[in-house]
């Protein structure tokens, strides 16, 4: 962007209440963004500015003098990369600082920028040309220590300082710069190291503080920059343009143009703009974008279709139902966008702890260098060298670096999955389960009834009759009943009733072949006259039924009983494989809450593995139910976002499913996006290992840098071990926090 375009952005007709966001590149730490960010809410207008390390994300007033906030990011070697703009209300902003009214804006940035050509900007002007710098700084360094004792001195002064310039001159910059105001950060620490080395005559150790410390930046970068593009990446599912079907012409439009109604043409490997349903065409469509389900789905006219969802075969003519900004797609964007933002309090207190902890180790290092010579009469060429030890030792880039890129990983391993994490406390949250309550109908159980059992006493006109009269039925007994008639006998037809009449609370009655029939729940006994030990017979065999938790459909002639049915609502063929697993995950408690009567819900029970059920439950008793069993434990809920939405509140983590339905996308802190449960175990497994892959990655950061300040005691701290010390975390921290991207995801990702 040109620099007028740039000041035309900043003074365009904008309200006072919007919000601009643009992405910032070359971002070097979380601490440094921290006080970037506190440095341009000092601004006029910028008291809600808010600037992301995780995201790399800057959001401003358009009123803030953008020369300023560029130069305040310059210090840092960061900028801005000017791609389309997203406009914010204030409204939604103060909820979620970073919120995308537009998702598309935010994608089509990334595409404007050619991928990620120039994704791994950092403090040198990119990670390729930090490579360089490096790698010359490191010949110069070995050629150098080779030379040593074979040339003179002063060339082997120089050749150090050489090499030192070009590996440490921006941090060198950065650090006299924060002395000047007194601002104490890592960059501050190797300032004073590199100098105070340099000073004693330590030129060497100097040199490979000055690269190694390069090589820590260069790894920060390239850690957040790779977790950083794995979640870009699952943000370019958005298409950019559609093509829009109108009076039989086509014409390719922006997506931001489309409104409910319209219809579209979607070719063979073409995006789907938004949600909508097929007007005309059958083919198949990859949904991955949306669920995480890498197999394709058979669509046909009438079938819903989601924005992002690729066609893999035939031509489909799409009716828009949303416009862009609306659809699933598009929410799940904002919410990744603002998960990636949000903090949690483990990163909190590390921001609040780094704060005070650099400063604090200079005080060290500054006693540890005076005490000793001046109190107990030591020499003060050993403790300079000491306390600058304890400089390069207190650099807390491993310790700031411990939690943002496991979470950032463990987020957009997840949403590549179909499972949308809305935030880092969320994520830490899952992993954290004791006990998992879930709603029986629509969860455990697919919320559509199902024939289990059957009594027959007339095989010739039982299936006959109820065939018969249950054809034209649309009650959903009734289906599940021609269900599995037609399971039964594919080819059967039945004869079309006559005088059909519906009786309210008992079911229908009809005449077949001249005959007259009942078919409904067991009320329709009392038409059968005579023959009581068959009633009382049949009725035994109902209560037999009734105790397995079966609803009654029967049949009957009005001299005798023809038969019933038992059914029940379906359990979903994966769970009590989930259950399963997630009692193997080390979910201790499973709960099933359901205002289904006891009998159905034991008898899903038994058949999922669920430990623990109650039945008979108003709303408001779930939701008490569920704040009783989080005052134990750990507690998530599991429903379908439509009707749970108290409950999921009232519990510690709430987990919907229903395929991106625009309730569950809104209700609950994970939203399983696809049509069953079979991806929470995995989800709750990767959660767990970003839980202990931060406590390590903190845990190894305090104890390195513990012990080698506890080898100052003895004096036995030197500049290799406390630069071993820290780049070796540095390094270690990076390096766990991305094998969370690794891996085939087999457990999310197979089907049950």
């Amino acid at each position: 962007m040109s620099k007028d375009n740039h000041q035309h952005s900043q003074s365009s007709p904008e309200t006072s209440g919007e919000l601009i966001e643009y992405r910032v590149q070359g971002l070097s730490c979380p601490n440094c963004t921290r006080e970037m960010q506190e440095e341009i809410q000092k601004l006029d207008h910028g008291n809600n500015a808010r600037l992301s390390y995780n995201s790399g994300k800057l959001t401003l007033s358009p009123h803030v003098n953008l020369s300023r906030v560029e130069t305040i990011l310059k210090s840092d070697g960061a900028r801005i990369v000017y791609a389309p703009q997203t406009a914010l209300s204030a409204a939604s902003a103060e909820v979620q600082p970073i919120h995308s009214s537009h998702a598309h804006g935010s994608a089509q940035g990334h595409d404007h920028e050619h991928g990620h050509d120039h994704a791994h900007e950092h403090s040198h002007g990119g990670i390729g040309s930090m490579k360089w710098l490096l790698s010359i700084s490191a010949v110069f360094y070995l050629f150098t220590f080779l030379l040593e004792g074979k040339v003179a001195e002063p060339v082997v002064i120089a050749l150090y300082a050489g090499a030192m310039i070009l590996s440490g001159y921006t941090t060198f910059l950065r650090g006299l710069r924060n002395l000047t105001r007194f601002k104490f950060n890592m960059d501050t620490l190797m300032t004073v190291a590199l100098v105070g080395a340099v000073i004693i005559g330590e030129w060497r150790e100097a040199t490979l503080v000055a690269i190694l410390f390069g090589l820590n930046e260069l790894l920060e970068g390239y850690g957040m920059n790779r977790a950083r593009q794995s979640m870009e990446a699952l943000l370019a599912a958005a298409p950019k343009e559609a093509e829009l079907w109108k009076d039989g012409q086509t014409q390719r439009v922006p997506i931001e143009s489309l409104t409910p109604g319209d219809v579209v043409r979607v070719r063979p490997g073409e995006k789907i703009p938004s949600d909508g349903a097929i007007a005309q065409g059958t083919g198949a469509v990859n949904e991955a974008a949306i669920t995480g389900e890498s197999v394709p789905v058979t669509k046909r006219e009438g079938d819903a279709v989601f924005g992002g969802s690729v066609s893999t075969d035939g031509v489909l003519y799409i009716a828009i139902s949303k416009a862009y900004e609306d659809s699933s797609l598009a929410k799940i964007m904002h919410l990744v966008q603002e998960a990636q933002d949000s903090k949690t309090p483990t990163e909190l207190f590390i921001d609040k702890f780094a704060k005070y902890y650099t400063p604090a180790i200079m005080i060290i290092a500054l006693a540890v260098t005076l005490i000793p010579p001046l109190l107990l009469n030591q020499p003060w060429m050993t403790w300079i060298y000491q306390g600058l030890s304890i400089l390069i030792v207190g650099c807390p880039c491993s310790l700031v670096l411990s939690s943002p890129i496991a979470l950032v990983s463990g987020m957009t391993r997840a949403a590549r999955n179909g499972i949308l994490i809305k935030g880092g406390v969320h994520l830490e949250q899952l992993g954290r389960l004791e006990a998992i309550a879930f709603d029986k109908t629509g969860t455990l159980t697919k919320g559509e009834p199902a024939v289990y059992a059957e009594t027959v006493y007339d095989e010739t006109k039982f299936y006959a009759v109820v065939g018969a009269l249950e054809q034209s039925s649309l009650h959903p007994l009734a289906k599940a009943v021609m269900k599995h008639l037609e399971i039964k006998n594919p080819q059967c037809m039945f004869n079309e009733p006559q005088q059909i009449t519906v009786l309210p609370g008992e079911g229908i009655r009809a005449e077949v072949g001249g005959k007259l029939f009942w078919v409904g729940s067991e009320e329709v006994l009392k038409h059968v006259n005579g023959q009581q030990d068959h009633i009382r017979a049949v009725e035994d065999d109902i209560r037999r039924m009734k105790a397995q938790g079966y609803t009654i459909v029967a049949a009957v002639s009005e001299d005798r009983v023809l038969g019933q049915f038992g059914l029940a609502d379906e359990i979903r063929p994966e769970t009590a494989t989930v259950v399963r697993k997630l009692h193997e995950a080390g979910i201790t408690d499973t709960v099933m809450l359901t205002g289904d009567h006891e009998q159905s819900a034991q008898a899903i029970a038994k058949q999922s593995g669920v430990a623990r059920v109650f039945a008979s439950l108003l709303p408001e008793q779930k939701v008490a139910k569920i704040k009783e069993l989080s005052s134990r434990k750990k507690t998530g809920m599991v429903g379908d976002g439509i009707n749970d939405a108290p409950a999921l509140a009232a519990a510690d983590l709430g987990i919907a499913m229903g395929k991106g339905t625009d309730s569950a996308i809104e209700t609950a802190d994970v939203v399983l996006m696809q049509d069953h449960l079979g991806k929470l175990p995995g989800a709750i497994k990767t959660a767990r290992r970003v839980n202990q892959i931060i406590k390590w990655n903190i845990g190894l950061s305090l104890s390195l840098k513990a012990i080698a300040l506890l080898l100052t005691i003895p004096g036995w701290l030197t500049l290799w071990i406390a630069i071993i010390s820290d780049m070796g975390a540095t390094i270690i921290v990076t390096l766990l926090g991305l094998t969370i991207l690794l891996g085939k995801d087999q457990e999310l990702k197979s089907g049950y």
